[in-house]
């Protein structure tokens, strides 16, 4: 699938802790064909050098860290909240805008209200317990790409 039936895609990690989930992130990032990830806070980068990139596609994707994720939502971007709180929506009824900008919440914590007010919309993946930040980006990122082109009407 080209990357022009997929849309376009970013993901930002608000804070996130460790570098092997940072990692894994890029690693899925490469495997769905997103387009750029930003982060921001500083415990990443006291951390040691990931080692779950294992395509290294940290060499043909952006890592960028940043001090603001609204600051930087990529033109045309729809910013979506990714978290297990009240009043999300579930991932199967969810259709996923063109050109998206997927925010998710550090592995020991949530997003905080400041970041779920600037997004439209917040999803979420049932389950019976949190997610690793990882895995939620693997299985966002797969739902994009197996619902395909069906991508909503969002302005």
């Amino acid at each position: 699938m080209s990357k022009k039936s997929q849309g376009y895609s970013c993901v930002g990690l608000f804070n996130p802790k460790t570098p092997e989930n940072v990692g894994s992130v890029m690693r899925a990032a490469g495997c769905y064909g997103v387009n750029s990830v930003f982060y921001t806070g500083t415990r990443y980068d006291h951390a040691a050098q990931f080692c779950t990139d294992t395509k290294n596609v940290a060499l043909d994707i952006p890592l960028i860290g940043v001090e603001d994720l609204k600051a930087i939502i990529p033109v045309g971007c729809v910013p979506v909240a990714v978290d297990l709180i009240d009043d999300a929506k579930p991932l199967p009824e969810y259709k996923h805008p063109k050109r998206a900008f997927y925010i998710f919440g550090p592995e020991d914590g949530t997003l905080k209200k400041e970041i779920t007010d600037f997004c439209r919309e917040t999803i979420y993946v049932p389950t019976k317990g949190c997610m690793n930040l990882a895995a939620a980006v693997n299985v966002i990122l797969y739902d994009r790409m197996a619902k395909g082109n069906n991508f909503s009407n969002h302005k």
